[in-house]
C-alpha cells in the first residue's frame, strides 16, 4: 500500500516537471485552495490509517468534496467581491496543523512501545546466551 502511494506520487511528480503545463493566474486561487484542501485529505487519510480507521471510500470521497468545496468558497467570493478564501486557508489551515498533531502524536506514542518490544525481543536471547555460557564453563572445569 505505501510503495503504490509512494510510486503514484513519484510518477505524478515526474508527470509534472516533464509536462509543460500552463494556467491562466486567475486560477491561481483555485488552485491553491484546492491543493491545500487536497493536502488536508491526504494527513487525513494517514492519520486514519495509523489509527486503524482508514477506509478508501471516505478517503476518496472527502478529497474529492474537499478540493471541490474549497474552489466553490472561493469562486463565491471572487463573485460577491468578499474575500472567501481566507475561511478556506483558515479551516483546511488549521485541519493541517491538527492532523499533523494528531500523526505526531500517534508515533511518539509507538515509539516507546515499538522500542520495548524489540528489547524484549533481544533481552532473552541474551539471558539464554549467558545460561548457555555458564554451562559451558561448568561443562569446561
Amino acid at each position: 500500500m505505501i510503495i503504490a502511494s509512494v510510486v503514484g506520487l513519484l510518477i505524478g511528480v515526474g508527470l509534472g516537471l516533464a509536462l509543460n503545463i500552463s494556467y491562466p493566474t486567475a486560477y491561481s486561487f483555485y488552485i491553491t485552495m484546492g491543493l491545500l484542501a487536497a493536502m488536508d485529505s491526504v494527513l487525513g487519510a494517514l492519520r486514519s490509517y495509523l489509527e486503524g480507521k482508514y477506509s478508501n471510500v471516505v478517503f476518496i470521497s472527502g478529497f474529492i468534496v474537499n478540493a471541490v468545496l474549497a474552489g466553490l468558497l472561493v469562486y463565491l467570493g471572487d463573485r460577491l467581491g468578499v474575500p472567501l478564501y481566507y475561511a478556506v486557508i483558515l479551516v483546511f489551515g488549521g485541519r493541517l496543523f491538527q492532523n499533523l498533531a494528531a500523526i505526531r502524536h500517534i508515533i511518539i506514542d509507538r515509539w516507546p512501545a515499538r522500542k520495548e518490544s524489540r528489547r524484549k525481543i533481544k533481552t532473552p536471547a541474551l539471558k539464554n546466551s549467558a545460561k548457555q555460557d555458564e554451562k559451558n564453563q561448568e561443562k569446561s572445569e
